[in-house]
């Protein structure tokens, strides 16, 4: 869980810091980053296709399928980094055609380039904490972006204000922090899995460029599709940060802050997610599906009741949450920081709702990339957030009297009907493998 949390307190320091300079620059860091949402999304998904596999290695003993799994799997992602940099820079017109707020795109044209470049180390990055997690090793990429955070706070304090004679770069000051701190990031996992017993042998003497066709494939097989289990359900969520650019850039404003708090909690979920894809690997290996079914049952039963206390958190901390964000003793944007905190408090309540819809979604997907089940769980996804969630935000946020809180709506049907279907697909394969055993 803190390993993948590390990922959003990075988006969290820079949204808190940035805050403070004004709505439009909250509005800028927003945008940018929705850009950035959907390229972690296809680089994140695309990685977990490494864990199953060398989970079931693992659970096999198999050293050799392992070390390919890793190999593989971290050339893959490093090219796939480079390619969403590049894709990304090429993307950045797009900005002007999405009936943006004008001072908001001039502001957020810079800090995506430098943040579009930091997609490289991260996603290469993704491998190795995919890899470490897949041996069970969990605590090595939490202490790496823990490290990368402290790195990030520093960097942000120095540079967005300009402090102890460092340049006041604004939002591109958190930029450069986050790009930074990915560096250090994947350096210092790397240093971590070199120097342990049960990660050496994997992770040196490694011919980076002999590759096999046959794991090449299979890892695309897995990554492919599950990246784009990722890509849809992100992608909804930045088409929400477009609609609300439609309607202005305090909506824009508040619904960065509900997304961003949001995506803090779902990150626990993730946790959970993989830690429910290792041990479903683990037990796939060693074909013991009486017992796989009964260990992903109780990471649902888990991953529902955490999100049941997130739940009351956000129904119980609706006004006071938004505050941390902005600076409500700015006289001069007292006006603009009051709607975006009105309108936060609201969208916070419907997120409250979608907690267990999106926490449960996300565990059962990961046992089901256990079973390295892929094909027909990205169908599922596809429907519940494109047919069902997208086309509800749409209307409700654009075309009725609900603005941000009909967006989210829309988002909250899309979860509730994902986290159904994934479940019902989870139920049956497990049953049919129990009665084939």
């Amino acid at each position: 869980m803190m390993g993948m949390l590390g990922h959003t307190f990075v988006g969290l320091i820079d949204n808190i810091m940035v805050g403070q300079l004004g709505t439009a620059e909250l509005a800028a860091v927003s945008l940018g980053n929705s850009f950035m949402f959907i390229a972690m999304s296809l680089g994140i998904g695309f990685s977990t296709a490494i864990t199953p596999l060398v989970a079931e290695a693992d659970g096999e003993n198999n050293f050799k399928a392992g070390k390919s799994a890793f190999k593989h799997g971290l050339f893959l992602c490093t090219t796939l980094g480079i390619i969403l940099f590049l894709l990304i820079l090429l993307a950045k017109p797009l900005m002007y055609l999405m009936k943006q707020p004008v001072e908001v795109v001039e502001l957020a044209i810079p800090y995506l380039d430098l943040v579009a470049f930091s997609l490289i180390p991260l996603v290469s990055f993704q491998a190795m904490k995919q890899f470490s997690d897949g041996l069970s090793m969990t605590r090595y990429p939490m202490y790496a972006t823990l490290i990368a955070n402290v790195v990030n706070v520093v960097l942000n304090y120095l540079l967005i204000f300009g402090k102890f004679g460092f340049p006041q770069m604004g939002i591109v000051g958190a930029a450069v922090g986050t790009l930074a701190s990915r560096f250090v990031m994947i350096i210092f996992l790397w240093v971590l899995l070199k120097y342990k017993d049960k990660s050496r042998a994997y992770v040196t003497q490694i011919k980076f460029f002999v590759l096999e066709s046959k794991m090449i494939k299979k890892i695309v097989s897995l990554g492919f599709p599950s990246a784009l289990q990722m890509f849809f359900e992100v992608a909804i969520f930045t088409a929400a940060i477009w609609l609300s650019g439609i309607l202005g850039k305090n909506p824009q404003a508040a619904n960065q802050i509900a997304l961003n708090l949001s995506s803090m909690t779902f990150m626990v979920a993730m946790g959970l997610s993989v830690a429910a894809m290792v041990r479903v690997g683990n037990q796939k290996g060693l074909q013991r599906f009486q017992d796989l079914r009964r260990i992903a049952i109780s990471i649902f039963l888990l991953s529902f009741l955490i999100a049941t206390v997130f739940a009351l958190i956000f129904i119980v901390c609706n006004q006071i949450l938004p505050k941390i964000y902005l600076d409500i003793d700015d006289v001069e944007n007292l006006v603009d920081n009051t709607e975006v905190i009105m309108i936060a408090a609201k969208l916070l309540i419907i997120a409250a709702l979608f907690q267990v819809s999106d926490a449960v979604q996300v565990t059962v997907l990961g046992a089901l990339r256990g079973l390295q089940d892929v094909k027909i769980p990205t169908v599922i996804t596809f429907i519940a957030y494109w047919i069902v969630g997208f086309p509800i935000s749409y209307y409700l946020g654009l075309h009725t009297e609900y603005k941000s809180s009909g967006i989210w709506i829309g988002l909250f049907a899309g979860l509730t009907t994902s986290a159904l279907l994934l479940y019902f697909r989870f139920n049956k394969l497990t049953k049919d493998l129990i009665k084939k055993d």
